[in-house]
């Protein structure tokens, strides 16, 4: 797996580079599709770029323009060396997205390998962790899962905090499948009533399987779901205090707030021999599947090994073996117990007592500010010792030019009385802050959330979904036609525009924005323009090549920032691009917890 790990010196300078790169491109960074028409994108172009891009066929732009992975490009025509060199530095500055065993940058939705024999299950995922969770959260949950697991392998820390819980797929995989124990924070108070639900379905379907084989179904501690909303600008000691609350209103264990003890019975000789050859006849199967996964392990430096699952099997409630509960999964047990046929007190929360009011942050693609409000507490609170960080909804970011961000729930906190706190989520460090032309807009960021991949497919098949945006960019300019105050305005997604004729296009797009359906339109004026479709998928796909260039800057600048307060850090792509297009994770951990 090619793991992202500069010092300060190469992170510096290649935040450098970046700015100065964007600095010059900002023009078409910041541009809006569907403006090509009305603002005359194609002519701000040089014209040497015009001639070389405008007649490419749609596989050529993938070829030549997007995909880096490919070495042996022919171009139909002399390029000019501006936009080699575009191509080139866009290619060589942003963060490689390739997962370990992952597809192709030109597979397109390709999926993984563990859908091949169905494609609405993982292979590599037992079935309760699979019920009511997509094939690409599957995915997600499975290898974020796994990397959480050994970082509190090494942290000595088996508790985690999980932002953005959502439905509390993550949360429940960690708990009831690896065996930590797990607070899940959701703002959505109808999420978390969800989550509650579907653990009670898990529990109760993990007891239907006891009853019907009559042997005890082992699983991890049980969740806990707590309705909450982490604020930006607060500090990290009302960040802590929120969560011992809430768990003590809950009438919960949390398990930040106190050491509690679980009793786990290990079995007798007779037990253990009898489940060691069960163990032994399925090893080679094991080995084989998990192949593709053996790479997480290289992120952190301390490795458990496979032992048999019956060294921590308990006739009781206990913890279980992520080998039992991930089907195919190549993690060590949650605890070897050296003791045979005795009982055996041990940590709930972790191994060291002292240790016990420390945890993990974790964050499923975490929007906006609330990446870098985690960042912020894992350097500022004691308490955190390390931290998984997948981000999303890079517009949602607060800037000094935009501190308030549409959609985006605004702080209980004054600027004045929280001042040390109030800083932004781009830039975080001080590097990237004093660096001229750093600056991103709402629109470079919203376009770093583009899919490059999926796009490249549409390119390599010339689908019919590339006619999308000259259609949106035709029907801009009868909009500014018949009303020039309207500029940019949202329409609701018109289901499957690619099939319709253009006239079809704008009688079902115009009312939703409260003009008349039959407003009249120049037929002549809209051929001429919808000719040009191939220009516009040219110019988005400029647009596109600059996507990771702008996501790359903004986890560069959190990377800085983690830095600049003594904590390294590294960025795996963990999840396969082609299926899961956030596939970046920050990771960082703290010397102490090693």
């Amino acid at each position: 797996m090619f793991v992202v790990a500069l010092s300060e010196q190469e992170q510096r300078g290649l935040a450098m580079k970046l700015t100065t790169l964007l600095s010059n491109y900002r023009h078409i960074s910041d541009s809006y599709i569907i403006e090509f028409f009305s603002e005359s994108l194609w002519e701000t172009l040089p014209v040497s770029w015009q001639k070389a891009l405008g007649d490419l066929t749609p596989p050529q732009i993938a070829d030549l323009l997007l995909d880096r992975d490919i070495k042996d490009r022919r171009y139909p025509s002399v390029w000019p060396l501006s936009l080699l060199a575009l191509q080139r530095a866009a290619h060589v500055l942003s963060f490689p997205r390739k997962a370990p065993a992952g597809h192709p940058q030109d597979a397109g939705a390709q999926m993984p390998d563990e859908f091949m024999s169905n494609q609405s299950q993982s292979s590599l995922l037992r079935h309760i962790f699979r019920k009511h969770v997509k094939p690409k959260k599957q995915h997600e949950v499975r290898r974020l899962g796994k990397l959480v697991k050994e970082l509190c392998d090494q942290a000595n820390c088996n508790s985690v905090v999980d932002f953005g819980s959502g439905q509390g797929h993550l949360t429940r995989f960690l708990s009831f499948g690896l065996g930590l124990n797990v607070t899940g924070i959701e703002a959505d108070p109808d999420l978390v009533s969800m989550a509650t639900k579907f653990d009670g379905q898990l529990l109760l379907t993990l007891d239907k399987e006891s009853q019907r084989s009559g042997l005890h179904s082992e699983h991890g501690p049980t969740p806990r779901h707590v309705v909450g909303w982490v604020d930006p600008k607060a500090s990290w000691d009302v960040f802590i205090k929120h969560l011992d609350v809430t768990a003590s209103k809950r009438d919960i264990d949390g398990p930040i707030t106190g050491l509690h003890e679980k009793k786990l019975s290990v079995p007798s000789e007779q037990e253990m021999e009898v489940e060691q050859n069960s163990y032994q006849a399925h090893a080679v199967e094991l080995q084989t599947t998990c192949a593709a996964d053996t790479n997480i392990s290289d992120i952190v430096s301390q490795i458990n090994t496979v032992v048999s699952p019956s060294a921590v099997k308990s006739k009781n409630h206990t913890h279980t073996t992520t080998e039992q509960i991930c089907k195919f999964s190549s993690e060590s047990p949650i605890n070897t117990l050296p003791l045979i046929g005795s009982e055996v007190t041990i940590p709930y929360v972790g191994v060291d007592a002292k240790r016990s009011s420390n945890f993990v942050l974790t964050g499923l693609h975490a929007c906006g500010d609330l990446s870098s409000t985690l960042l912020r507490h894992f350097s500022n609170c004691p308490h955190v010792q390390a931290i998984t960080s997948v981000a999303c909804c890079y517009m949602k970011i607060s800037t000094q030019d935009n501190p308030n961000p549409p959609g985006v729930i605004q702080s209980h906190f004054s600027s004045a009385s929280m001042e040390s706190h109030s800083e932004n989520g781009y830039p975080m460090s001080d590097w990237v802050r004093g660096l001229q032309g750093h600056q991103l807009s709402y629109k470079a960021r919203e376009g770093a959330c583009h899919a490059i991949e999926d796009y490249l497919l549409r390119l390599r098949e010339e689908s019919g979904l590339l006619r999308t945006h000259c259609y949106r960019a035709v029907l801009e300019t009868i909009i500014r036609a018949a009303r020039p105050e309207l500029r940019r305005p949202g329409v609701q997604t018109v289901k499957k525009a690619h099939l319709l004729s253009f006239s079809e296009y704008a009688r079902m797009a115009l009312p939703r924005l409260g003009l008349p359906a039959d407003l009249p339109f120049d037929p002549v004026c809209v051929e001429a323009m919808l000719a040009q479709q191939g220009r516009v998928v040219v110019y988005f796909s400029l647009v596109l090549l600059l996507a990771p260039v702008v996501e790359t800057l903004v986890l560069l600048d959190r990377m800085i920032f983690l830095h600049e307060r003594g904590f390294p850090s590294k960025l795996i792509p963990l999840f396969d691009a082609a299926f899961s297009p956030r596939n970046l994770v920050l990771v960082a951990i703290k010397r102490t917890a090693a």
